[in-house]
């Protein structure tokens, strides 16, 4: 009973957290801070898991990163158009890297599952090894980027996004254990250290809210007044 709430809990806080960054980034087209071999991770490691619950029979990691995986599509394509910098081949160059090589992975998955005496069952433990690797690699990019240049501008992250991410990966690390998955463990166990780096940045770094002064005599310009013959005395 506590496993599959905590499998459901996860698969909502992680079908949900990418919504609030697609709004800021596709919406508001605030892109600012954004890794962009992040978003390519992003794109890709849904790909990953689904491929994984393919093999393995787990449906809830199929619907989850099936809507992960349209979400940080469209991030990634708001980045794209937002930052015309980012698209050339040279800048894009790690980023189609990383997701070439998980995108080749699942490839060789796919192949050994189509063996005759291979079974998708087999296939889905070392998959999902291999993607905990990778995943705990992937949460590098965003936090490191972060750290590294102290003064970018940090306005088209959602802070949001990552508290629900932190969230997710809690509930998908007790998941993981629970049921002996030791790739979801430890794929939860790196997405939750990058979420709350990313956490304290944000908050370490937000900008202060304006206070106003209130100054003597201020509530007398504040004040539209009229001298007597405009009131028609």
């Amino acid at each position: 009973m506590l496993t599959h709430a905590l499998g459901c809990l996860g698969a909502a806080l992680s079908m949900s957290l990418s919504w609030p960054q697609v709004y800021k980034s596709c919406v508001q087209r605030r892109t600012g801070g954004l890794s962009p071999t992040a978003g390519a991770l992003g794109v890709a490691m849904p790909l990953g898991w689904i491929t994984y619950g393919l093999l393995s029979g787990e449906r809830i990691q199929i619907i989850t990163n099936t809507v992960t995986g349209t979400a940080g599509l469209l991030i990634v394509v708001a980045l794209l158009a937002t930052q015309p910098a980012l698209r050339s081949v040279r800048s894009l160059r790690v980023s189609l890297g990383a997701f070439g090589g998980v995108v080749l992975m699942l490839a060789l998955s796919g192949l050994a599952a189509a063996l005759p005496a291979v079974r998708g069952t087999q296939v889905a433990p070392v998959l999902g090894l291999v993607l905990a690797i990778v995943s705990v690699l992937s949460a590098v990019p965003q936090p490191l980027a972060l750290l590294r240049d102290r003064r970018q501008d940090l306005s088209g992250l959602s802070a949001l996004r990552w508290r629900l991410g932190a969230a997710a990966s809690a509930s998908w690390f007790a998941y993981g254990l629970l049921t002996g998955q030791l790739g979801v463990a430890t794929s939860a166990t790196a997405g939750l250290l990058s979420t709350l780096t990313v956490c304290t940045i944000l908050f370490l770094r937000r900008e202060p809210q304006p206070v106003r002064e209130f100054t003597h005599g201020h509530w007398r310009a504040s004040i539209t007044t009229r001298n007597l013959s405009m009131a028609g005395i």
